[in-house]
């Protein structure tokens, strides 16, 4: 479902491809928004468990702080799977931003994808309720998959 890619923009990107649904269109034939939204999820969750147990911290700790999706070309049925290439943004203390680029499995990676979007997640104490600091441990794995 998933492996390393060499892209055009950078060096540094996952690549997760997500089967899309006939339920994730919307009545004009597009796949819906929070459908999207989901596909994003789901390709996040396969990047994070490919590696094992060593990122359990922050499969189990981060949620969703932030999420911004940008529509630039259209995405159908037809598409599927979708190629979603994912790298690190940023990190900070206590979040990391995670870059997507979703394109349709048969598009050349060299083209425009047809959506760009953004997830920041924050890491948090889930016992004490509260945002901890990303550990030595998840910085290496971070810094590992940023492109800056």
């Amino acid at each position: 479902m998933s492996n390393v890619t060499d892209t055009p923009a950078a060096v540094v990107g996952y690549d997760a491809f997500v089967t899309v649904r006939w339920s994730d269109m919307d009545a004009f034939q597009h796949i819906n928004h929070a459908r999207m939204v989901t596909l994003l999820e789901e390709a996040r969750i396969d990047w994070l468990l490919s590696e094992g147990s060593e990122n359990s911290s922050l499969i189990t700790s981060a949620f969703i702080a932030d999420i911004h999706v940008k529509y630039r070309g259209q995405l159908r049925h037809s598409d599927s799977p979708l190629r979603i290439t994912m790298w690190i943004a940023k990190h900070r203390a206590v979040d990391f931003t995670i870059g997507y680029e979703v394109r349709g499995a048969r598009t050349p990676i060299t083209d425009p994808p047809a959506v760009t979007a953004t997830t920041q997640m924050a890491v948090a104490d889930v016992d004490a309720q509260r945002l901890r600091r990303i550990t030595a441990t998840e910085r290496e794995y971070l810094t590992r998959w940023s492109r800056t």
